[in-house]
């Protein structure tokens, strides 16, 4: 019986469930994200963009810009004064709301978001560069034992099972326009970041039970491309339409794994019992095709729309215990606008104020009892304008819901807070007087 037992225990503390109602937030980490479904895959991936895409919606495919970095479609890096320098920096702020089975928990996170910047190569050609999030992972639950059989035995046991870290993204751009009215761009991806998920089980009743710790330690170093371009068309009356295609190359996230399992005596005495590293992560991002469209009246609005679909059912993951995990086919659909009352008013600021908004719904990678998680929101969001045109503080937010409380998921209702300021300068001018 007391084998058997140990043997429960031991399946038990790699087998916590993401839901039910004696799980709740335990560690009390400084997470750069907290989600239930940040425990599946590569983590949470972010909403690409910056404040700027993410106060319509997360469109930018489609779009053409001189007066910001718009990092969704290298292809656009083309649209620009010949001798601008553009620096984007953006920091975000969440708040997230779970619930499942009647047990609901909250979290507060604020992080460094992005920094970006782009400058001319030669006429009609750009070059950008920066660091921006790909995916977070941040959870935490807590469950007691509940077999009447194991608490008659050993009493009070406490199951512990947290994730933390991520993958960045650096990268490296360049554009050239070909033809009058066709750009093409290119990205060179640097994936980074180190994930650790570990599972603990306690033993808080008889000392003479050695916790148990066991876990996975990733550190994720890879390479891929992506490709952009974009056609462009002035039309009368001040408008002009875009297009643009995406293709992200798929790439098997090279690095290191270690997964461990040790133990702990009550005078904190460590013994090995398994240790393991080797050179597969068992994490992959498949490749990824986005296409975008948008009208503009110059200086006045803006109406577009973004289509991506990034196919996960072949990729390879290590499994998750005791959840059915099945990566299924992402679909994301959005559709954004801007409104600028008048971008050269002397008199009222408010009338220079760019005001976005825009909507969204995502089918996300992750299937769970083979249910596919969706998600769907609403973002509100401006630039407003300092010192020149050019310069600005964006802001824009994202409010919405994950999941569902169907099937006995998980459901997150959130609120995103996105800042970002933008600069710009003008390069290379001879002055004829100093």
């Amino acid at each position: 019986m007391r084998n058997q037992n140990r043997i429960k225990i031991i399946v038990a503390a790699l087998v916590l469930l993401v839901t039910g109602s004696n799980l709740s937030g335990q560690n009390q980490d400084a997470l750069s994200t907290f989600t239930p479904y940040s425990i599946f895959g590569v983590g949470d991936i972010n909403k690409p963009g910056t404040a700027y895409n993410k106060a319509m919606g997360g469109i930018g495919i489609g779009i053409r810009e001189n007066r910001l970095i718009n990092i969704l479609n290298p292809a656009s890096l083309t649209e620009r004064d010949t001798l601008s320098f553009l620096l984007d920096f953006g920091v975000n702020q969440k708040n997230i709301i779970t619930e499942s089975s009647g047990a609901k928990s909250a979290y507060n996170t604020f992080n460094m978001h992005h920094i970006v910047m782009s400058f001319p190569l030669y006429k009609k050609s750009a070059f950008s560069l920066g660091v921006v999030p790909y995916s977070s992972v941040g959870y935490s639950f807590e469950e007691y034992e509940t077999d009447p059989n194991i608490i008659y035995e050993i009493d009070d046991i406490l199951y512990q099972r947290y994730g933390t870290g991520g993958i960045n993204k650096a990268f490296v751009g360049a554009a050239m326009n070909l033809f009058e009215n066709f750009s093409i761009g290119a990205e060179g991806i640097f994936y980074f970041g180190t994930v650790d998920r570990r599972s603990d089980v306690y033993f808080n009743t008889d000392p003479s039970y050695r916790v148990i710790n066991s876990g996975m330690d990733y550190v994720i170093s890879s390479l891929s491309t992506k490709f952009g371009i974009q056609y462009f068309k002035a039309l009368d009356n001040d408008l002009s339409v875009t297009a643009g295609a995406t293709f992200l190359l798929g790439t098997k996230l090279s690095g290191d794994l270690t997964k461990y399992a040790f133990t702990t005596s009550a005078t904190g005495q460590k013994d090995t019992v398994y240790f393991d590293k080797g050179d597969n992560t068992a994490m992959e991002i498949p490749s990824e095709l986005g296409v975008g469209f948008s009208i503009r009246k110059r200086d006045k609005w803006l109406i577009g729309v973004d289509y991506t679909r990034q196919d996960w059912t072949n990729t390879q993951f290590a499994p998750t215990p005791g959840i059915s995990f099945t990566p299924s086919v992402s679909n994301s659909y959005k559709v954004g606008f801007e409104y600028i009352p008048n971008r050269y008013d002397i008199r009222y600021y408010t009338k220079r104020i760019t005001y976005r908004g825009g909507l969204y719904y995502n089918n996300t990678y992750m299937k769970i009892e083979d249910k596919q998680i969706n998600a769907i929101g609403i973002t509100l969001g401006a630039t407003l304008p300092i010192l020149r045109l050019y310069n600005g503080v964006g802001i824009s937010v994202d409010m919405g819901q994950r999941g569902s409380l169907k099937n006995n998921l998980v459901r997150e209702r959130y609120i995103m807070f996105n800042l970002n300021f933008s600069l710009q300068d003008i390069w290379f001018i001879k002055y004829r007087y100093d």
